[in-house]
This record gives C-alpha cells, sequence and structure tokens, in this order.
C-alpha cells in the first residue's frame, strides 16, 4: 500500500471526531490471513494506528506484524492472550478475526473494556453465544459492526433496489446455495503443535483434542467444534441478503438433513446440507456440497429469489442477473464491483464502520442483525444434530427444550460461557 492511498492523518482524524493527530487504538485479535485484509482497510482509513496483535500463533502474529511495519513504519506490541492485551493496551477498537468458537468472548470482554468491536462472521459458534453478545453490546454502549461486507458492495446494493422495486413480482421462494469441485480427500494425522503455537489457548473453550495441521491454520471451519461448516461459513452471507430483503426478522421453522456421503478426510462437518427455512410469507431453503461444483450449473453460489415475474439471481464474483418470465424482455445484468484481494468490499464496511462512531448510530451490519443471520443459519445445525425440526420465535425453541439445550454447548474449564 502507496502512502499516497492514505486519507491525511489529521484530516482523516478530525473528520471522525478525534483531535488533530490523534488516531484510534487499534487491535487485531486473530491474526491471520482475514484479519490482515481487515487490519489493512482500517490503517487505510488513515484515522486507525495499530497498537496491538493477539494471537496464540507467534507466526501469525510475525507476518501480521510484518505488514503492519510496511503500512505504518511501527511495530504493534505482540499477545499470546488476548485478554492480556485488552488490559495493558485498552484500544479504542478490535478487531475480532479469530475462529467461530473464539468470536463470542473476545468480542465481549473488548467492550466491556470500552472499545468499539468489528467482529467476522458468523458472529458465534452457538446461538445462545450471540445473545450475550448483543446484551454486552447495548450494556457497554459499544458499537459493533459485523464483517457482512456482501451488505456495502455496490452490486448487491442496486440488486436490493431491483428486488424490493417489485419487478420480480411475487416472491414465494428463495434458494441459497454453495456448490464446490472437492473429492473424497485424505486424513491427515495429528501431530505435535508447530512452535510458537500455544494449542491450548488457541482451543480455548473448545472440547480438547490434538494438533491437526488440518485444522490450523485455516481449516478450522470444516470441523465442527470450531465452526458450523459450509452453512455457518457461506450460509449467513446469503441469509443476510435474504433478511436484508424481507421484513420478517426470522424464520418461523427450520428443518435439515445432512450426511458425509463423499469425503473421508480428517474434517467432521457435512458434505452435503440442505435446510428448510419456513417464513410467515414464503419458503427459503439452503443446499451445499463439496463436490460436482462444475460449469453444468450456471451459477455455484448465491441466491435465486423465485418471483412470480421471473428469476433474479443474487451473486458474488458474477454480480447479480434478472432471469424474466417474458420472452419479450432482456436478461439483465449487473457486473459486481469487488476489492483485492479476494473479493471484498471491506473498505466501504470499514467506512461506514468509523462514520457510525463519529455520528453515535448503529453501524449498517450492527450486531443485532449480524446475530438474526448468525442464528437462522445456526438453526439448521440445531435441526440436523436433533433429527427433526425446530420452531423459532427469535428467542428459543417454543416447547422443544431437547432444541434449546442445543442453542448453546459447554465451555471446557476454566472458560465460562456467557450469559
Amino acid at each position: 500500500m502507496k502512502r499516497r492511498d492514505f486519507v491525511p492523518v489529521a484530516a482523516a482524524a478530525t473528520l471522525l471526531g478525534q483531535p488533530p493527530g490523534r488516531k484510534y487504538k487499534t487491535a487485531l485479535i486473530g491474526a491471520g490471513w482475514w484479519g490482515g485484509n481487515i487490519l489493512r482497510e482500517a490503517v487505510a482509513c488513515g484515522a486507525c494506528t495499530t497498537v496491538a496483535l493477539a494471537d496464540p500463533d507467534e507466526s501469525q502474529m510475525q507476518k501480521s506484524a510484518a505488514e503492519v511495519a510496511k503500512w505504518e513504519n511501527a511495530q504493534p506490541r505482540r499477545y499470546k492472550d488476548y485478554r492480556e492485551m485488552l488490559a495493558k493496551e485498552k484500544p479504542d477498537i478490535c478487531i475480532v478475526a479469530t475462529p467461530d468458537h473464539w468470536h463470542a468472548l473476545p468480542t465481549i470482554d473488548a467492550v466491556k473494556s470500552g472499545a468499539h468491536v468489528y467482529v467476522e462472521k458468523p458472529i458465534s459458534h452457538t446461538v445462545d453465544e450471540g445473545k450475550a453478545m448483543v446484551k454486552a453490546a447495548r450494556e457497554a454502549d459499544r458499537l459493533i459492526q459485523v464483517g457482512l461486507h456482501r451488505r456495502v458492495s455496490p452490486h448487491p446494493i442496486s440488486g436490493m433496489e431491483f428486488l424490493k422495486s417489485g419487478k420480480v413480482g411475487k416472491i414465494g421462494m428463495v434458494r441459497l446455495f454453495a456448490h464446490a469441485a472437492g473429492g473424497p480427500g485424505q486424513k491427515s494425522p495429528d501431530s505435535d503443535p508447530p512452535a510458537g503455537l500455544d494449542w491450548d489457548l488457541w482451543l480455548g473453550p473448545a472440547p480438547k483434542r490434538a494438533y491437526n495441521k488440518a485444522i490450523h491454520p485455516r481449516g478450522f471451519r470444516q470441523f465442527l467444534d470450531y465452526a458450523n461448516g459450509t452453512l455457518g461459513d457461506w450460509g449467513v452471507h446469503w441469509m443476510d441478503q435474504l433478511l436484508w430483503w424481507t421484513e420478517e426478522k426470522h424464520p418461523k421453522r427450520v428443518f435439515s438433513t445432512a450426511g458425509r456421503f463423499v469425503r473421508e478426510d480428517s474434517t467432521t462437518a457435512p458434505d452435503t446440507q440442505v435446510v428448510t427455512f419456513e417464513f410467515e410469507s414464503f419458503h427459503a431453503t439452503w443446499e451445499q456440497r463439496h463436490y460436482a461444483g462444475n460449469e453444468a450449473e450456471k451459477h455455484l453460489i448465491g441466491a435465486y429469489f423465485y418471483g412470480t415475474e421471473g428469476i433474479f439471481h443474487m451473486g458474488w464474483r458474477d454480480g447479480w442477473t434478472w432471469y424474466p418470465a417474458k420472452k419479450s424482455q432482456q436478461t439483465i445484468h449487473v457486473e459486481p464491483k469487488l476489492n483485492d484481494p479476494d473479493g471484498q468490499n471491506i473498505k466501504e464496511l470499514w467506512a461506514d464502520f468509523m462514520e457510525a462512531i463519529q455520528a453515535k448510530r448503529k453501524p449498517v451490519r450492527d450486531i443485532e442483525i449480524g446475530h438474526r443471520a448468525t442464528a437462522a443459519v445456526l438453526l439448521g445445525m440445531v435441526s440436523w444434530r436433533l433429527g427433526q425440526a425446530v420452531n423459532w420465535d427469535g428467542q428459543q425453541c417454543p416447547g422443544q427444550p431437547e432444541a434449546n439445550r442445543l442453542l448453546k454447548r459447554p465451555y471446557r474449564a476454566p472458560w465460562k460461557y456467557p450469559v
């Protein structure tokens, strides 16, 4: 990143309500690949300075620290334990870019310490963690922006305007999906953790198990002790798009089937999953598979909205497309405008976060909005584990004590589940 790409420091700081020359002290919790993408945009906005990194893996922090040195000509302090970092650094802003099972506790502790937080999606590993995160943010009067960056991407914005214009007609069904190429794979043996990795701290509240290179770095999403597979990873993006479109805040009933029919590797998440979400005025489905992702299907990821006037596809790298029912009408296509690396719109979402802090308003993807999208897809995992449909009133599963028990999970001592 070149220095001419930065907003002048004094101007940016003044714009965001900071005294001239003072920047927001910013800390990154979870110093891996995606956390680096977020931190890059925090630095580029010109109003933030990186004071600290926190990660149980020293090698991850070394890589991130080297990047920060290029951007800011400074060296952030490094901590294995985020709690020590919060106590010593007292940051104004925290970025939480950890594996999913580590989203809730750092976010809650950060807002209690006085920081605003940008937390990655899905906001939580279990539903009740999300409730606790919303509660903590409101009680601390701190802002939490959720990393659902498609909300500020140009083509979803224009696509949502098209959907809400009525041109699609009455929509009765929405199909959310993500299909990928793949095959059986092979098992990865457990081993000693690499030097510099505090594996016990990385596990944190999750069950104790041996280190496996298939889990860390970057493989955790397909291990159910630390994430919720593709439904938790990609499903939350498209559920967020669906909830952006509808005026309904949550499904009333969710049913899922899933299985491992192809994979033979060390992962534990389903390679195939179908979820049905029943809303008052329409039904939605989620489909995923980790095989047979090829050009036989026009779109491999996204959301189809099926209306009386035609079919609308909201995509990612392929923009959005309108397929009208009438042959006399032409197909409409809008290309995406995404940022490198990795086809994202973090820059725009971070700008909204900074503006929200200045204006003392909720950010565009406030923690409560992120919780609704996360809870909806996590109910699919609850249904699958339970083996039956679950009812949902926005807070609990009425008349289903077993389902309500699956809204949380036991934490490994000494970590305590948030309330």
